[in-house]
């Protein structure tokens, strides 16, 4: 994964944050592309929703309105073929 792709995904989040937080906190979205392209119940749904779209990514999953967190593990889903790094 290139970290460069994954800061840029990371600092779209960052602009969109305060509209987010008015209006989606406690949801998950996923950002791809500079863009907010799904809000989920679950993280488990944004990450399976995410690798069927995007295969490995780079791609941004976050809470709204929680800690960033960064976890030494991966995610895979039963229907993907592809793993994803959870940062």
């Amino acid at each position: 994964m290139n970290d460069t792709d994954l800061d840029t995904e990371i600092a779209a989040y960052e602009a969109m944050r305060g509209d987010l937080e008015a209006h989606r906190t406690g949801r998950w979205v996923l950002v791809h592309g500079r863009e907010l392209v799904g809000e989920y119940d679950s993280f488990e749904t944004a990450a399976e929703d995410a690798v069927r779209r995007f295969g490995r990514g780079p791609f941004l999953i976050r809470q709204v309105g929680a800690p960033a967190l960064a976890l030494p593990c991966s995610y895979s889903t039963e229907d993907a073929t592809d793993e994803v790094r959870v940062r």
